[in-house]
Order: C-alpha cells, then sequence, then structure tokens
C-alpha cells in the first residue's frame, strides 16, 4: 500500500480572519501541516496567480491549476497529469487532476461549491454527471474533497451519500467559521481502493488567523488494486483442460 497526505484548504483569498491579506500565514498553516498534496480553493485570481505562484515557491511544491478558469488549485510534491478546471454553473467549480503514487493512480477532485441550496443542489448534480464523477473513464481509486459550502443537510447532501463514501472525520470535524467552528463545510468523499488512516483539522492560533475555513488533513492508504491467485496445492495428475 501507498501512503499520502491530502489537505484541503479555503484559503479565502488569503485574507484572515482579522481582515488582512497574508499568503504568508497561509504558507505557514500548510508547511506545518506537512501535507504531500494541498487541495487550495478560493485563491485570489485578480492577481494574475501571483498567490499561487508564491506558496508554490515558499513550499517548495509544484503548482497545479488554470486560475483564469477556476479559483480552485493543487499544490503537489508528486507529478499531476490531465489537469483541467469544470464550471458546475452558478459560481461553483471543480479541478480534477491524477496523481501518480508508485506507481498507483489516483483521481482528485478538488471542489468549491457555493452556499445556496438551490445552487449548490444544480452544482452537485454537474458534479456527479457524466463529464466528472459518472465519467466511464474513471477506473482508478478517487479522493473528492474541498469546501461543499453547506450549514445543513440537504438535497445536495443526499446526492453526494448516496453516490459516494463520505470520508473519515475527526470526533469534532467542523471547519467553518475558523475562530469558533461549528460546520464542517471541509471534507472528503472516496470511491474505490482507499482508506483513511488519519484525519487531523488544524486548529493552532495561525490558522484560526490565516482564513475564515480551517484545513482538514487526511492521511490515506491507496490499496494495490491487483488481486492474486493462490494454488493451495497443485495435482500431481499434471495438467487440466480448462474450458474456452
Amino acid at each position: 500500500m501507498t501512503t499520502v497526505r491530502i489537505m484541503t484548504y479555503n484559503i479565502r483569498k488569503a485574507v484572515g480572519t482579522d481582515g488582512r491579506k497574508d499568503p504568508g500565514r497561509i504558507a505557514e498553516v500548510i508547511a506545518e501541516a506537512a501535507p504531500d498534496i494541498v487541495a487550495l480553493q478560493d485563491i485570489d485570481r485578480g492577481e494574475n496567480g501571483d498567490q499561487l505562484k508564491y506558496l508554490s515557491s515558499r513550499l517548495g511544491m509544484e503548482a497545479f491549476g488554470n486560475l483564469r478558469c477556476s479559483g480552485s488549485a493543487f499544490l503537489s510534491y508528486y507529478p499531476l497529469k490531465g489537469v483541467s478546471a469544470y464550471d458546475l454553473g452558478e459560481g461553483g467549480c471543480c479541478t480534477k487532476a491524477d496523481a501518480t503514487l508508485s506507481g498507483k493512480r489516483l483521481h482528485l477532485f478538488n471542489v468549491q461549491l457555493t452556499a445556496d441550496s438551490v445552487r449548490r443542489r444544480f452544482q452537485v448534480a454537474s458534479l456527479l454527471g457524466p463529464d466528472l464523477l459518472g465519467s466511464c473513464h474513471l477506473c482508478c481509486p478517487t479522493l473528492i474533497l474541498g469546501d461543499f459550502a453547506d450549514f445543513w443537510l440537504g438535497a445536495g447532501n443526499m446526492a453526494l451519500n448516496l453516490e459516494l463514501q463520505r470520508a473519515k472525520r475527526p470526533w469534532w470535524g467542523s471547519t467553518y467559521p475558523s475562530r469558533l467552528p461549528l460546520f464542517g463545510r471541509d471534507r472528503a468523499y472516496l470511491r474505490g481502493d482507499l482508506r483513511v488512516i488519519d484525519a487531523v483539522v488544524s486548529r493552532t492560533g495561525m490558522a484560526r488567523q490565516a482564513s475564515s475555513h480551517l484545513p482538514m488533513t487526511y492521511t490515506l492508504h491507496v490499496v494495490d488494486p491487483r488481486q492474486y491467485l493462490h494454488l493451495k496445492k497443485m495435482k500431481r495428475n499434471g495438467m487440466e483442460v480448462a474450458p474456452g
């Protein structure tokens, strides 16, 4: 099995709870959690990607994403391929990428939805549709994570829970608002041979100041999908004829 640490973090354009824009604080929060891959949401697109470039340089991670199409992107120590941004409609977006981990492929979906319940319902339908999670080309383990922007249970949550497996969370897994977290907006869903062995919300003083969201970091096992046939006992009479 391959182990990887993946964080989801809505950085709110690096504007902290004190109203000050400081991407340096975001970098410190990420560095303290030490993830291998970070799914970032709500990056400031008005600076031609400077925030993403700054975080990439500061952390020594490679940046993946097209901020002209979406406010979400990835930072990663692993190579990512097939990076593409999708408009979920009504302000929602999804950035998709494939990570290669010790020869195994992991599909990643970085999601940012909107809080309006009606809009969010249609965004979830787009996410589960044939262009994304409903695609027949998804044949490897899949991790869907990000800001799902919900405060209470609704139709969108029911659709997600029916189609996907919700990832394990800490007993108190709330991430929003960061000063007094009451809602678990930032989370993950699984599909395929993935095992969550740990999930941690960063609750340091810096994390509470850096953004209105707290980051969630998952430690996952990507299970080898190959199956082996074990022959317990060979028959002594030689070969047998198999049908077909």
